[in-house]
């Protein structure tokens, strides 16, 4: 979607479509006219910053989607977007890295939106110890290295199951942002799918060969709550728990 060519009007009509919205459903959501809201989207009529907003809003528009609407239309972008190592980002950094600590000793990692690892505690690159130092450079992205024949690939005992758990996250998370890379990422690990097994598992675990042992994980995923800038939208903390008693206790160090 953020390539999408075309006027402001033709861009919010792609992301109407993606969200399987009638002009209907948008202009009653939105409050306005079904009339103005196609006049928008044929471009006979321009919006204002705040029609764009507003409609941004009721298409749940990712931040970094509504800065780029705002200048399809003529307008400055109303989200900021700052590295993290910026500082009016300090608190936020300084939170991300608490709670990596805090999770210690079990694995923690922060993402991006296109999943490029931000940063880990040691628990989680005590888990890469071995992996070709070539794919460690960064960016790293953490979908490819878990699956590379030369990372944690041929460690992942159940890596049909994993692989496949990645794919259909990967293709809510395009379905939801619209973003090309997604996609393609997507696309990528879902090239090699296998058949998997019928599970009874209530969630899909990362089961880990280190050594003669097999580490088993379950994961939760953690957002910054009510963001309004466009860098701390886009990460996710990644944080793994033990997924039986053996695991914990080795974790643990009993």
């Amino acid at each position: 979607m953020s390539e999408s060519p075309g006027h402001v009007g033709e861009l919010l009509r792609g992301w109407r479509q993606r969200r399987n919205l009638s002009q209907l459903d948008l202009a009653s959501r939105a409050d306005v006219s079904t009339r103005h809201l196609s006049y928008v989207e044929t471009g006979r009529s321009q919006p204002t910053s705040a029609m764009i907003l507003r409609l941004s809003s009721h298409l749940d528009v990712p931040l970094r989607e509504q800065n780029r609407l705002l200048l399809a239309g003529g307008f400055a972008p109303a989200h900021p977007e700052h590295q993290l190592t910026d500082p009016p980002m300090a608190e936020a950094n300084a939170a991300l890295e608490a709670i990596l600590q805090a999770h210690l000793p079990y694995p923690a990692l922060v993402v991006d939106r296109h999943w490029e690892l931000v940063s880990a505690n040691d628990a989680a690159f005590d888990l890469l110890d071995g992996i070709d130092a070539d794919l460690l450079e960064p960016p790293v992205n953490v979908i490819r290295l878990s699956l590379h024949p030369r990372g944690l690939g041929p460690r992942i005992v159940n890596i049909a199951e994993w692989r496949a758990a990645l794919a259909a996250r990967l293709r809510r998370e395009y379905d939801a942002t619209g973003d090309p890379a997604l996609g393609e990422l997507a696309d990528e690990v879902a090239e090699e799918l296998a058949a998997v097994p019928g599970s009874t598992a209530l969630v899909v675990p990362l089961q880990l060969r280190r050594g003669d042992t097999v580490l088993s994980f379950i994961s939760t995923t953690t957002v910054f709550g009510t963001p309004r800038e466009v860098t701390l939208t886009e990460l996710a903390i990644e944080a793994f728990y033990p997924a039986d008693v053996a695991t914990r206790k080795i974790l643990n160090g009993h």
